[in-house]
């Protein structure tokens, strides 16, 4: 085994591990917790994988700002541990049913896989621009449309928010 199949294997483990550990805490901080320690191995793998522009959105987009406003909303609501840890530790029946889906969607795509042709982005022309610019322009050149719904879809909840937030400061609710 050479060291980057061990690196890798290192990664794969400790963020299967990480999500399993998320998913089983009864305390919603200590998961939230476990979700940043697995961002965090996920942002390392982005940079054993050369992809350093997206180790660092995931960095700065999922360990901070996801994981904050995941916090924020936990301490807003408020949520009584023992109702939360009651609701997902019971039922077995319904994880195995869960278990055995996600295997069955696993096991028919990897039957229905196809390898479609090369893009115009190579390994060469990507290490010749470099990361940002080559991703820079895919997205505001090949894929400006979609980009511009997703900037529309994410500026709908902020103008929401800013509405409530001002009704709320204006005393009626």
């Amino acid at each position: 085994m050479t060291l980057p199949q061990i690196f890798f294997a290192y990664f794969f483990v400790m963020i299967l591990g990480l999500a399993v550990m998320v998913v089983t805490r009864r305390n919603l901080v200590h998961a939230v917790l476990w979700m940043l320690l697995m961002f965090v191995h996920i942002g390392g793998l982005y940079l054993f994988l050369n992809a350093e522009f997206f180790a660092i959105i995931q960095i700065i987009v999922y360990a901070g700002a996801i994981l904050v406003m995941f916090l924020f909303v936990l301490l807003l609501l408020n949520v009584k541990q023992s109702l939360t840890a009651s609701l997902f530790i019971r039922g077995w029946q319904g994880r195995a049913m869960a278990v055995v889906f996600l295997l069955l969607v696993f096991v028919i795509s990897i039957k229905n896989l196809v390898i479609g042709p090369r893009g115009e982005y190579s390994i060469q022309r990507i290490e010749q621009q470099g990361h940002i610019k080559v991703i820079g322009e895919a997205m505001f050149n090949d894929y400006i449309l979609p980009f511009m719904i997703i900037g529309l879809i994410l500026f709908v909840p902020m103008i929401a928010a800013a509405v409530l937030a001002m009704r709320r400061h204006d005393g009626s609710s």
